[in-house]
């Protein structure tokens, strides 16, 4: 039986009538660019994020440039994150002409180690008129990105206390954790900026791009709002800016989704619940650990795994949808080649990327398919 690793369809079918009535309403109106579609739309997700507002974007990639810049990212500057993500993460740092630099994650959760960052900045900063800059390289640290991967927010109390006490600005990398949240409060609600991805293989996903930033800080939308029209308002601009609007049509369309994420996001969590007893017992997998203050979204359900590429290998013979996220980490990306990292410099990091394989996990799944794909993983290591 082939299994796909997301079947978006089978997501839409339920509301596609909705999703028709949104693009004939914008061919009605010719409301294409911004207009009640989108002010209702970030209304909306800044309520279900817990943030004073938000701001929809072309591109979750685009979110996190608005948002380094609103905070004040310059040239020059160096951005702390980790490794182990999409490369957008650190991709937006260098957009911005600043430095990204890395500290490892934890092997549990694959999120951001408070103690590593704590011990990067007391080892390596000090305190300036400035702000705080790093002693080697002498660039100011200008933020952090914590990554809130797979759908698990990282640990947001101590990364926020550790990043308050050295008066860094914090931007969320919340693009695959909407409606994650850590210690009750949702992604996105933590740090000065947050970034979200509507791409359409996201838990919410636009039938194309899209984006948006979420933030505390009536000034920071302001700025992330200036910024999506080239900087400025009509033919006047203050800074230089971009186009990258939310178009009206998308905002429709995650409206309409918006309103359906909780139940998709039950959906996806019995179906790990089911993962998780199914393969706990299999010495040859570790399952998902997720933190119990945290409250995950399962953007991907990924296992280590014993001979991960045999396993690999075995799941894409028999037509079963998997990935790897990701095979090659950051600081070992060529382009990154001249921010002077090496391989062993993120350990924890690097074995991730030889272990981690992500399975189908998506709310639709029928329980024959979570069979196949289980039976398939037992008879690899030869159990079931």
């Amino acid at each position: 039986m082939a299994v796909p690793l997301l079947d978006i369809g089978r997501q839409h079918e339920p509301v596609k009538k909705e999703l028709i009535t949104v693009f004939e309403d914008a061919l009605r109106t010719s409301r294409f660019i911004k207009g009640p579609q989108l002010e209702a739309f970030e209304s909306e997700l800044a309520e279900y994020c817990g943030a004073g507002a938000a701001v929809g974007c072309a591109s979750g990639t685009d979110a996190l440039i608005l948002s380094l810049q609103a905070v004040g990212v310059n040239p020059g500057d160096t951005v702390l994150t980790t490794p182990f993500t999409f490369f957008a993460t650190a991709g937006a740092v260098s957009r911005c002409g600043a430095r990204p630099a890395f500290v490892d994650i934890l092997p549990d959760t694959f999120n951001m180690d408070p103690e590593r960052l704590a011990g990067y900045l007391s080892s390596r900063c000090a305190l300036t008129d400035r702000g705080p800059v790093d002693r080697v390289t002498r660039s100011r640290l200008a933020a952090v990105i914590p990554v809130h991967l797979f759908g698990q927010p990282a640990d947001m109390d101590a990364i926020m206390e550790t990043c308050r006490e050295w008066d860094l600005p914090v931007v969320e990398d919340a693009c695959q954790s909407v409606g994650g949240s850590w210690n009750g409060r949702r992604a996105g609600s933590f740090g000065d900026a947050a970034a979200f991805s509507f791409f359409p293989s996201k838990n919410l996903g636009a039938l194309g791009d899209g984006g948006a930033v979420t933030t505390p800080d009536p000034e920071v939308a302001r700025t992330v709002a200036s910024l999506r029209e080239h900087g400025g308002s009509g033919y006047v601009h203050s800074m230089v800016g971009k186009n990258s609007r939310l178009d009206a049509l998308q905002a429709g369309f995650l409206r309409v989704k918006l309103r359906r994420l909780d139940g998709w996001h039950q959906g996806r969590r019995a179906n790990a619940a089911w993962y998780d007893q199914r393969l706990g017992s299999l010495e040859e997998v570790e399952t998902p650990a997720i933190d119990d203050r945290a409250r995950s979204v399962y953007n991907q359900y990924t296992i280590r795994a014993t001979d991960r590429d045999g396993l690999l290998e075995r799941l894409r013979a028999a037509d079963i949808g998997c990935s790897v996220y990701y095979p090659v980490p950051l600081h070992l990306q060529e382009c990154f080649a001249p921010l002077g990292y090496g391989e062993g410099d993120f350990p924890v990091t690097e074995k991730a990327c030889r272990e981690v394989i992500s399975i189908p996990v998506f709310g639709e799944l029928t329980e024959d398919e979570l069979e196949e794909v289980a039976g398939t993983i037992e008879a690899f290591y030869g159990k079931g």
